[in-house]
């Protein structure tokens, strides 16, 4: 990095923001444009830009931006202030417009000569082209796959008696948890007692009445009214049995039963102790089965118009390395958070290795429709200063210009760009930091070499 400064302090660079370009010419315009247009003053209503320096109503300006760079070819303005390319600047020269910390677009850097610019060493790179391949980036967070979680509370009120399975336990459906005491269990036994000998009585009745009736002996109303009794105790049994089922069944004929998983998965929580009271309203365990998750993608509202069920998604996974996970996104919320303006989406991911987990954050980059074309430029030819992209555009063998882009998706090598980068640009890579330097104030090598106003 020092060297990078003493270098440039050695060649000798000139940075030449928008703002100073204007100087030159606002003096020359005065003496072309009406007393009465002043910089703060009237605005020329039919060119959209300040009357004082407007060159369709003041045509002996032209010469002078030209003579300075400072010129769109395309629309007949400087290009400083064009109100067509840069309609953010209300067609004022870029040094009225408030200044953001970042160099206006259109800064240029120059070298005193084009030997000191070939010493220096600035490597160049054509901005390409190729088919937009358009993605969203956003946050997301590993959460557990909502179909593969089972929460089991008791099935009755009852005593702990003996846990069967701890946190970190890997079980099988069916496999016991807990055994838990409780009279009401004993309840339901009974009445399963009850109902066994009531259908044992039941179907001795009606084989007697049955033969009886068979006989000749026994009416058959009463032969059908001992089957109708017989039904009867049946159901009543089943119902017994059923409620028995419910609680998990009864061990070795006590007032007891077992806690089981109803999936396969891993024990995740376990709030239950030996000896101690449970209700039916608790959760005593959670059991996760992980061999697949879910990825909750934060959507931002302005891009969701762009975003529809079915579209791939690519995930990395922060602490996973390069690793990359891939699925679909399967839902996206109906609603936008209040909060943070995104709406919730949903990707279901394998995970036969069990490396991802609940709460890890991820970027996940969904892919939406491309849209044509799209300009590419090098990674390293994108620089960051304040809050904005930079990419600087060599206009000649000693000057290049700031231009200010917006970044789209990209790999590791190439990043696509939008502003006014055009394909076959030639921009800076290796040496764009030391532009970028000469640009900012407090920057480092920034204020080290010589200023001077473009002439």
């Amino acid at each position: 990095m020092r060297a990078r400064s003493l270098l440039a302090l050695l060649l000798g660079l000139v940075t030449a923001a928008c703002r100073d370009q204007a100087g030159p010419g606002a003096e020359k315009k005065e003496d072309a444009a009406p007393k009465t247009a002043t910089a703060e003053g009237a605005f020329c209503k039919e060119h959209g830009v300040l009357e004082a320096v407007c060159t369709k109503c003041n045509p002996a300006l032209i010469p002078v931006f030209k003579a300075k760079g400072d010129w769109c070819e395309e629309h007949g303005f400087p290009e400083s202030f064009c109100p067509i390319c840069h309609p953010e600047r209300g067609g004022r020269p870029s040094a009225e417009v408030k200044d953001d910390g970042a160099p206006p677009d259109g800064t240029k850097v120059s070298f005193k000569t084009k030997e000191t610019a070939r010493l220096a060493g600035i490597e160049v790179a054509r901005a390409a082209e190729r088919p937009s391949r358009a993605q969203i980036v956003v946050t997301a967070k590993i959460v557990y796959d909502a179909a593969k979680v089972a929460e089991v509370n008791a099935r009755s009120t009852g005593v702990v008696r003996a846990i069967r399975a701890d946190v970190g336990t890997k079980v099988r459906a069916g496999s016991p948890l807990a055994t838990i005491e409780s009279a009401e269990v004993g309840a339901v036994e009974a009445r399963v007692q009850a109902a066994r000998s009531r259908v044992q009585v039941a179907a001795a009745n009606y084989a007697r009445l049955k033969k009886l009736h068979e006989e000749g002996i026994a009416a058959e109303k009463d032969a059908l009214a001992a089957r109708q009794e017989l039904d009867a105790a049946k159901a009543d049994l089943a119902a017994a049995q059923s409620a028995v089922g419910m609680v998990g069944g009864v061990v070795d004929g006590a007032s007891r039963y077992t806690l089981t998983a109803p999936i396969p998965g891993v024990v995740t929580q376990r709030n239950a102790t030996i000896g101690r009271l449970v209700h039916t309203e608790e959760v005593l365990f959670e059991i996760v089965d992980t061999s697949s998750m879910w990825a909750e993608v934060d959507i931002p509202e302005t891009e969701v118009p762009r975003v529809v069920v079915g579209q791939p998604v690519a995930l990395s996974v922060e602490g996973l390395g390069e690793r990359e996970f891939s699925g679909t996104l399967g839902y996206v919320a109906p609603w936008i958070d209040p909060q943070t303006r995104t709406a919730k989406g949903r990707v279901a991911l394998d995970n036969p290795d069990g490396v991802l987990r609940g709460n890890m954050f991820a970027r996940a980059r969904i892919a939406v429709t491309a849209s044509g074309k799209a300009v590419v430029v090098p990674r390293k030819a994108v620089q960051r200063a304040k809050n904005t992209h930079l990419v600087f555009v060599r206009l000649a063998e000693d000057v290049f210009e700031a231009r200010r882009v917006a970044l789209g998706p990209g790999d590791n090598e190439f990043i696509e760009v939008s502003g006014r980068v055009k394909p076959g640009d030639p921009v800076a890579c290796d040496g764009s930091f030391l532009l970028k330097t000469e640009t900012l104030k407090g920057s480092i090598g920034a204020g080290c070499c010589e200023a001077e106003e473009p002439k």
